[in-house]
């Protein structure tokens, strides 16, 4: 069996949201980083997700109300806000959009020397917007995630996904163009039913081609009550096992390989564990440890000095 086309090859845009309100819940201050939820629910059909039967049609939060809790997280002392959504490129409020709110959250947030990180993005129209606001904005993390699935055309027609192949070339050209030395991270699933070994290269391509570093890579697994779990010619899970952990290995080396670049230069780390040494996550989404004082929370610049495998080592820039 075979999967109908997506109805569009282009990313959707929703206009009937529904608010999605968060003002009236106390700012948590437990964690160095704050987490900023924007949006949730998803109105994709994706053939092998259960998602929208348990999160509904997509809702996103007021405009001003994201604005107003993210200043409360400044107040609150945090010097870096995690954009999250169960798929941020749904987000539409008074008119804005996902690049629109990015652009005002860093613009607000960069006098206070707070950064933004943005959550996991589809690739299309708004993940190359968005690559935009990224390049025209300092204060946002060099690091773009993106659920991309699968490298393989026919995989993601079958998958159901709402961009093409040729969405997610434009749109990694496009962030390798704009934004040098950036990190970049994505979701890929093995073994959905059909995939052939021509299918799996394809995508091994694509993460060899292009300098991911930050590889989420998943065996298919068949959920109850969804299109794909009918899908003729399953892939034996032994193959969707092994075909996961080639593209994590390769996605491994690409990190590594990306690491020792930082060697020599000076880093930007929020400061989360600050008892013997400190301790944090780089804008680009590397784990650096680093000697000095500095407390928890904050944003301090780090010359990296060396890297073991994937963690830079460095020392406090006073």
């Amino acid at each position: 069996q075979v999967a109908p086309p997506s109805t569009t090859n282009h990313q959707p845009l929703t206009t009937n949201h529904q608010p999605l309100t968060t003002n009236h819940q106390p700012v948590p201050t437990r964690t160095a980083r704050a987490y900023l939820k924007v949006q949730d629910g998803c109105n994709g059909k994706c053939s092998f997700c259960i998602v929208p039967h348990f999160r509904g049609k997509s809702v996103s939060v007021d405009f001003t109300e994201v604005l107003d809790k993210a200043n409360r997280f400044i107040d609150a002392g945090y010097h870096e806000i995690v954009v999250t959504g169960c798929n941020l490129a749904l987000y539409c409020s008074q008119g804005k959009r996902l690049p629109e709110l990015l652009d005002a959250l860093a613009k607000l947030s960069a006098p206070a020397d707070c950064r933004i990180r943005l959550g996991s993005l589809e690739p299309g129209g708004c993940a190359l917007e968005t690559i935009a606001v990224l390049a025209e904005n300092d204060n946002i993390c060099r690091f773009l995630h993106l659920a991309i699935q699968s490298g393989s055309r026919i995989i993601l027609k079958n998958m159901r996904r709402p961009y093409t192949s040729k969405d997610v070339e434009d749109v990694l050209s496009e962030a390798e163009r704009r934004l040098p030395h950036l990190g970049l991270g994505c979701d890929l699933m093995t073994g959905f039913p059909g995939e052939t070994e021509t299918d799996f290269l394809v995508t091994k391509g694509l993460l060899s081609r292009h300098p991911f570093t930050n590889a989420h890579v998943f065996p298919y697994s068949e959920r109850p009550n969804t299109p794909a779990e009918s899908f003729s010619n399953p892939v034996p899970k032994e193959i969707r096992s092994f075909r996961a952990q080639y593209l994590a290995n390769i996605s491994q080396q690409n990190r590594i390989t990306f690491a020792r670049h930082f060697i020599g230069r000076t880093v930007d780390v929020v400061v989360e564990k600050s008892e013997k040494e400190l301790a944090g996550w780089t804008g680009e989404y590397l784990r650096c440890h680093f000697t000095g004082k500095a407390p928890r929370k904050s944003l301090v610049r780090v010359f990296v000095t060396k890297a073991e495998k994937d963690l830079l080592r460095g020392r406090l820039v006073t």
